[in-house]
């Protein structure tokens, strides 16, 4: 190895630390579009879910609710909560439809937003898409 480091060096380096991340992305973009088909449920999306998906949106739930373990930490992860409810969108309704309850000191409660019925069945239908996604484990508890 020579004592000092060279342009030519340094170059080498350069393009081919380039090329091998460039390889690693391409590689790892072909294996996403490879496994994504298996995991995201997508055969299940129907009018629905997108109208859920929209009023979840809309209604900004993210910015208190985590789902799929992205968005805020006020509220509880709603990824898993068609489980949690016993696979039941009849429950998920009632809850929503119950809100807000308060009386529980130091905390805010969830606003009602007066949805109407096929909105609180999108909501519900949303939300048991997401719970069907293959997550690989998370959750790491059925509280979230």
């Amino acid at each position: 190895m020579a004592d000092r480091f060279t342009k030519s060096m340094a170059r080498n380096i350069y393009y081919g630390g380039s090329l091998f991340f460039i390889l690693l992305f391409i590689g790892l973009t072909w294996h996403t579009n490879e496994e994504m088909p298996k995991q995201d449920n997508r055969e299940n999306l129907t009018e629905s879910v997108i109208r859920g998906k929209n009023l979840w949106e809309v209604n900004n739930c993210i910015g208190c609710h985590t789902l799929l373990g992205e968005g805020a930490y006020f509220a509880p992860e709603l990824g898993n909560v068609y489980l949690r409810y016993g696979k039941s969108k009849e429950a998920i309704k009632g809850f929503i439809k119950s809100r807000p309850i308060n009386g529980i000191p130091g905390r805010r409660s969830m606003p009602q937003f007066g949805f109407d019925d096929q909105e609180l069945e999108d909501i519900a239908e949303f939300l048991k898409y997401t719970s069907e996604i293959d997550t690989l484990g998370w959750p790491p508890n059925i509280q979230g």
